[in-house]
């Protein structure tokens, strides 16, 4: 038995990572792939695999569901993110309630569903989702005027906790009825060991990285997921919200000076690209398309208000303080995607004692569908149109992944006067061990030199050396200058020395320096730091 799930979850894995590079070459969601593989596979597919546990379902969406946001936390740059920040929280936050109470409005008085299950309806798809948001983000490239991506990432990996919190206080309301005072009570509890988890269990984890060294790589990628999972089991334990607490630790360790994050980045990619394959994958298989014609007319009614009323209501009046331009919040109000989310939240539903009129798990999984297949995929469009995209920007910028994919590092060096290489041919110059001098620039002419081409002051050089397989002895942390950091016109050489540190690169705006003693550092200088001990 064991070994024929093996091999359905090993022939699964193919077949998602097939559909992965069809979708991207067809200019469809991944995720959306996943999921029709997913209903292929199910009981109304072709395999027809009978499965309909929601109770396992829900375990493993919530596991998937934490490590996507805490990657989510991970990735984003709060550097970058910084002057979008009040804005973000205030859509994750009274955006996604205000969003949820439109849509439940909405489907109470149209639709004819009870008060509460209206709302519950709408708290389930109140929040955007942080999986479909990164996912189409990075996979497309899509780098966005006035720091709009950040916003959206911001928005999209803290709105969910909301998300979650509306869903719960409703479950319960329809379960056993509550009162205001048990509201307040639920959602204090939620906020507040949520966040008191998610920092202390974030700060006490930075702490740790930074000063007791683990040995190799592999323990502190091994640590970092026992941090994952412990700041959001830990709070959900005591009824706290362990999405927040999971978002926030991301963000602490993402944004802190630890060691070996240049290994840390690819693992969690490939994590949660997992996560992301098996959570829509499963969230496929647990539909029954033969039961969606039953509902398909409400949740296109829903899809359509969500998207051109609800949405855009509580982004226009919530941006209109911060003064974006008319381009940001048309395009912020259509990137409100819908997806894994919603449909765990929607399994909640299911599993809980609480009963329901209406079939709320396909009305919310059709619902994705249209968000992710339509929304989705004319993203780019949309941000083309608003002339919203940013071709000087990056998306993919993490924070240590320094080392290009490419098998050879470049070094650029410029001869100065009275360098011992001046007037030096270049068979005549010792070069460190493996390493050769491809290029020579001298004023406007670029040359390929050779053994007997002789250098002068101002020649700039492009030495080349094959990629280490390791780098023992090399441990990138980055630091953003303060204000209170350093005294105006502070040298480096000036600067306390810390035992086993080296900046090796100071990264001012859109420039890049190599520093040496007389290197003076600015408020806001980005440093990339070596630390050996």
């Amino acid at each position: 038995m064991l070994v024929s799930y093996l091999l359905l979850f090993a022939l699964v894995m193919f077949a998602c990572t097939a559909f992965h590079r069809l979708s991207s070459r067809l200019g469809i969601p991944a995720l959306l792939a996943f999921m029709f593989l997913g209903m292929l596979f199910g009981s109304d597919g072709l395999l027809k695999i009978p499965f309909d546990d929601y109770g396992f379902a829900d375990q493993i969406s919530t596991v998937a569901l934490l490590f996507i946001m805490f990657y989510g936390g991970f990735g984003t740059n709060w550097r970058a993110a910084r002057p979008v920040a009040a804005p973000a929280l205030v859509l994750s936050s009274l955006g996604t309630v205000l969003t949820a109470l439109l849509t439940g409005l909405f489907c109470h008085l149209a639709l004819g569903m009870e008060l509460l299950e209206g709302l519950l309806c709408g708290a389930v798809l109140g929040s955007t989702d942080a999986a479909s948001v990164f996912s189409i983000l990075r996979a497309r490239k899509l780098a966005l005027k006035e720091n709009t991506d950040s916003l959206l990432e911001v928005e999209s990996g803290s709105n969910d906790p909301f998300a979650y919190m509306l869903t719960a206080v409703l479950l319960t309301a329809m379960e056993s009825g509550i009162t205001p005072g048990s509201v307040a009570g639920l959602l204090a509890r939620q906020l507040l060991f949520g966040l008191a988890f998610g920092f202390g269990v974030g700060w006490l984890a930075c702490k740790l990285l930074h000063r007791v060294p683990l040995g190799n790589n592999g323990f502190d990628t091994l640590f970092v997921v026992a941090v994952a999972l412990l700041s959001y089991a830990a709070p959900a334990a005591l009824g706290g919200n362990g999405f927040l607490s999971v978002y926030i630790t991301g963000i602490l360790l993402g944004n802190s000076e630890i060691r070996n994050k240049a290994v840390l980045v690819p693992f969690f990619d490939g994590v949660t690209s997992m996560m992301q394959m098996v959570l829509f994958f499963l969230l496929g298989l647990l539909s029954f398309p033969s039961q969606m014609p039953a509902v398909v007319g409400s949740a296109a009614a829903i899809a359509v208000f969500l998207t051109l009323v609800a949405r855009p209501a509580a982004v226009f009046l919530l941006l209109a303080p911060f003064r974006g331009s008319l381009g940001q919040r048309v395009l912020v109000s259509f990137a409100g995607l819908r997806g894994a989310a919603s449909i765990v939240f929607a399994v909640m539903t299911v599993i809980s004692p609480v009963s329901t009129d209406h079939d709320l798990f396909h009305i919310v999984f059709l619902i994705v569908l249209f968000s992710i297949a339509l929304q989705g995929s004319l993203l780019p469009l949309a941000a083309r149109r608003l002339e919203m995209i940013d071709a000087g920007g990056d998306v993919l910028k993490t924070f240590t992944d320094y080392v290009d994919e490419a098998p050879v590092q470049f070094i650029q060096f410029t001869v100065p006067a009275a360098h011992p290489w001046c007037g030096r041919t270049v068979r005549e110059l010792t070069l460190p061990p493996g390493t050769i001098l491809i290029s020579l620039q001298r004023g406007e002419e670029q040359l390929v030199p050779n053994g007997g081409t002789r250098l002068e002051q101002g020649d700039r050089l492009i030495l080349a050396a094959l990629e280490p397989e390791g780098l023992p002895g090399v441990s990138l942390t980055e630091k953003v200058v303060g204000t209170d950091d350093l005294a105006s016109g502070a040298r480096l050489a000036d600067l306390p020395r810390r035992p086993g540190a080296l900046i090796v690169l100071v990264q001012r705006g859109e420039e890049y320096l190599i520093p040496n003693g007389d290197t003076v550092l600015h408020p806001g200088d980005l440093l990339v730091i070596n630390n050996t001990d």
